[in-house]
């Protein structure tokens, strides 16, 4: 009898714990989209980050100005797109011998895309995340599912599923 009111006792204990214990924060891999635009994916949707020389994208005949090319890493092949053009945003004039590139998947293929810089990983309680302001463009806008106001810099959440979606990555 003794045993079963010490383990009740424990229970109890446990539950408490849990419903007492934080929120925990949520990962991204913050990066700079284009010069002075930062932005972050969700960790949960980031297969990779790499750098990768340009000579290891192979461009393909027409097809949209925002897909890159095509890329093999580790024995997988699969697309790379501008995430600037993939916005419909201005692409700033700049060559590169190097791609920035964050391999993203949601429910359909995995993509690589390229970007300006890539940051790192970053963490934010879910408070943190508030709605887009008002003053963003609505070209970007079905792409956010909300931004982060961090040391005086806005910090925009890039929806992956969106972008994979995309209706410049979607077959005529």
């Amino acid at each position: 009898m003794r045993s079963h009111i010490v383990c009740e006792v424990t229970i109890l204990s446990a539950l408490s714990l849990k419903k007492d214990r934080p929120v925990l924060a949520k990962s991204f891999l913050k990066f700079q989209l284009a010069p002075n635009v930062v932005a972050m994916f969700p960790a949960r949707a980031v297969q990779e980050a790499v750098v990768l020389p340009t000579r290891r994208v192979m461009a393909m005949p027409n097809m949209p100005a925002a897909l890159l090319g095509l890329t093999n890493r580790r024995g997988r092949v699969f697309w790379v797109a501008n995430l600037v053009r993939l916005l419909g945003l201005p692409v700033p004039d700049h060559h590169s011998q190097q791609y920035s590139l964050i391999v993203v998947q949601g429910q359909s293929t995995p993509l690589a895309l390229q970007v300006e810089a890539i940051d790192g990983m970053v963490s934010f309680p879910p408070e943190a995340i508030h709605p887009p302001p008002n003053n963003v463009s609505s070209i970007i806008l079905p792409y956010l599912t909300g931004c982060i106001t961090h040391n005086d810099e806005t910090i925009f959440i890039l929806d992956v599923e969106a972008l994979l979606q995309s209706p410049v990555l979607q077959a005529p």
